[in-house]
């Protein structure tokens, strides 16, 4: 009876490697989320390797203990849920979580590393052996706790103390990401000196390890399929007629998920008139032909990362105009002068007050920074335009393994169009990388 169902039920095909490209288990039936077999298809064809992902999770632990060592921190507890993706590379429903914290993680300067869990929900977690301990109860927000949220986070807070207590001793400074009020004031109760986490995290973020980068190569060649499979539909459907603007963004977002991504931050596409002024989201406007269509992916993709980067299209047999045209170079002189200008030991300071400026009709609805970075979502360093710089908000300096997003919005004031451009871009030991291939519109560049 045993041999009968291990041959008929066996999760893993004898005829198969048991390890897939980036180590994870071929396991069709596995809990844990990854890339899809048409995304590793795609990767083998291009020549790209996965990364390691147990590589990858050990250098961020590490990474995050060695920055509480270096600023003397008992522990740092985080319940934003890319930092949690960060320390322990585990999901559970993100975006409801975003909203309805109930996960969190505490890692001790000691390495010792807890998770809080949805309590129906401990399955999640038990791939990533850098968890120590599985615990549930860090939920205390109105919905759940209505008027006993004080009492929860109270147990809670409970919970904390025992575990730096034992791996943290007598040092009473714990990093916090971001926690409901109850929560901080139940810590505060507790005798613990509430320190700043998210200048833990996102400086600790910023410097993506080897397997990190590798997977940020296979995330940003899975996006680029599916903004080709954009443009072909829009290319195709719009002359048709009948096609709005949320039928063409469905398309990314079909394209992600068949690959193994996971979400999209915004809904920043935009067609004709409606991409001046920028940042009016995507909606049921009917693209016609001969329109500017621009967008900007903000897509969470394979193994989370984040994948930012901007195209603008001429949908149409006809000529751009001259002002489309000159706003296209434009915008093309402002990203590759920036790029540039990038390597190690360039400081925030000097980028943001060096480099190409944006011509008078286009200032006053510049984009909101020239470059920022890029992880699992948009991350520290930040690189305003002059007229943005606070002194002593960015004083800080490119390191190798830093990725930035090289941003250009070119919007005429009062116009009916924009020139939405962004690039992203890995710091090298030398200089630069692009590591963006996707092409520009070569209507725009006549």
């Amino acid at each position: 009876m045993t041999d009968s169902y291990a041959r008929t039920r066996r999760k893993i095909d004898p005829t198969r490697p048991d390890r897939l490209a980036d180590g994870t288990p071929n396991d069709n039936d596995r809990v844990e989320i990854g890339p899809t077999q048409l995304a590793f298809a795609e990767w083998q064809a291009a020549g790209l390797v996965a990364p390691d992902l147990q590589a990858m999770r050990a250098f961020r632990w590490k990474r995050l203990t060695q920055a509480l060592v270096d600023r003397d921190y008992g522990g740092l507890l985080m319940f934003d849920p890319l930092n949690i993706r960060y320390a322990t590379d585990t999901t559970n429903m993100q975006l409801w979580n975003s909203h309805n914290p109930f996960r969190a993680v505490l890692l001790c300067a000691d390495g010792h590393m807890v998770i809080w869990e949805y309590k129906n929900a401990p399955f999640l977690v038990g791939f990533n052996p850098l968890v120590k301990e599985l615990r549930s109860g860090a939920s205390f927000f109105y919905a759940v706790s209505g008027d006993k949220g004080g009492d929860d986070a109270a147990a809670f807070a409970n919970q904390v103390d025992e575990v730096m207590r034992t791996h943290a001793g007598r040092n009473r400074r714990l990093a916090v990401d971001k926690i409901m009020v109850a929560g901080l004031k139940a810590l505060e109760r507790k005798g613990f000196e509430v320190m700043e986490g998210e200048e833990v995290t996102e400086r600790t973020r910023a410097i993506k390890g080897p397997d990190e980068i590798l997977a940020m190569r296979c995330a940003h060649h899975a996006c680029e399929a599916a903004i080709a499979e954009m443009e072909a539909f829009a290319r195709s459907e719009v002359p048709k007629g009948g096609i709005s603007e949320d039928e063409i963004w469905a398309e990314l977002h079909r394209g992600n998920i068949r690959r193994g991504g996971e979400w999209i931050e915004t809904r920043l596409l935009a067609s004709g008139p409606r991409t001046n002024p920028w940042f009016q989201e995507c909606g049921p406007r009917i693209v016609q032909a001969d329109e500017i269509v621009a967008f900007d992916t903000d897509l969470i993709g394979c193994y989370g990362i984040c994948i930012d980067i901007s195209r603008s299209w001429w949908i149409g047999d006809s000529r751009p105009s001259n002002a489309m045209i000159s706003a296209m170079q434009h915008a093309l002189d402002h990203i590759n002068d920036h790029q540039a200008r990038l390597k190690p030991g360039a400081t925030i300071r000097d980028l943001c007050f060096g480099g190409h400026r944006l011509e008078d009709q286009y200032w006053k609805q510049k984009y909101s920074c020239k470059m920022h970075g890029v992880g699992l979502c948009d991350e520290w360093p930040f690189v305003p335009y002059p007229d943005a710089w606070v002194d002593g908000a960015f004083e800080a300096e490119l390191q190798p393994g830093m990725v930035l997003c090289v941003e250009a919005l070119v919007s005429p004031e009062g116009g009916d169009f924009s020139i939405k451009l962004e690039d992203q871009v890995l710091i090298t030991e030398t200089g630069c990388e692009n590591l963006t291939r996707y092409p520009f519109d070569p209507r725009l560049l006549a």
